[in-house]
């Protein structure tokens, strides 16, 4: 190869080096964080879901609603992934044999103190009131999967609802929030429910 082919030879690697490079730069500083953030807003898209046998109404993330599975006492709602590990909601439902409106202090306590008496990794509870119904949530995240498990104990005066939002092996941020906003969003229908003392409402 003579010196001059030579030469056109490295300016040509050093142009096309150039600009795959200036588009690496586009694709991460550009297009992919807004490309993230679209997968995360679709995710996020809230979908009405009523089922009249748990006398409930909800709206489900669009990242968790793809099929929905009925059986006896319970629900499960969830979007397949080709090699599994998607995420899901599990709701069941109870007779709430003492008709009280509100859970006990000392159930709840026993609910607040489970993550240090069993020695839960990442373990947050919350005692609160949902669209009138008193109600616990539990955060907690499983490190050998990598997963965050999502719990919604729901209260009324005849039964006792129980949502498990599961966030799969997706972005864990995103289906965290995508669980969290789901069963904060779950109604119990039937009579209200006379609280005694209502703890701040959270929609």
């Amino acid at each position: 190869m003579s010196f001059m082919n030579y030469q056109k030879w490295l300016l040509c690697i050093l142009i096309v080096g150039g600009a795959l490079a200036l588009a690496g730069e586009y694709f991460l500083v550009r297009w992919y964080p807004g490309h993230e953030q679209r997968v995360a807003d679709a995710a996020l898209k809230m979908l009405p879901y009523q089922n009249e046998g748990l006398g409930i109404q909800m709206e489900v993330a669009a990242g968790i609603y793809g099929k929905v599975q009925v059986y006896p006492g319970g629900i499960r709602i969830y979007r397949p992934k080709l090699f599994g590990g998607g995420p899901s909601i599990t709701i069941t439902s109870k007779p709430n044999t003492t008709s009280s409106p509100q859970f006990s202090a000392q159930y709840l306590a026993q609910l607040e103190t489970a993550g240090v008496r069993n020695e839960l990794s990442s373990y947050q509870f919350e005692h609160l009131t949902l669209n009138g119904r008193d109600a616990a949530m539990i955060w907690q995240y499983h490190p050998r999967s990598r997963t965050m498990e999502v719990t919604a104990r729901i209260m009324a005066p005849d039964r006792i609802v129980t949502a498990v939002c599961d966030t799969g092996y997706g972005n864990q941020a995103v289906y965290t929030q995508a669980c969290d906003k789901s069963l904060r969003s779950i109604k119990l229908l039937g009579p209200p429910s006379n609280l005694i003392q209502p703890v701040d409402e959270i929609n």
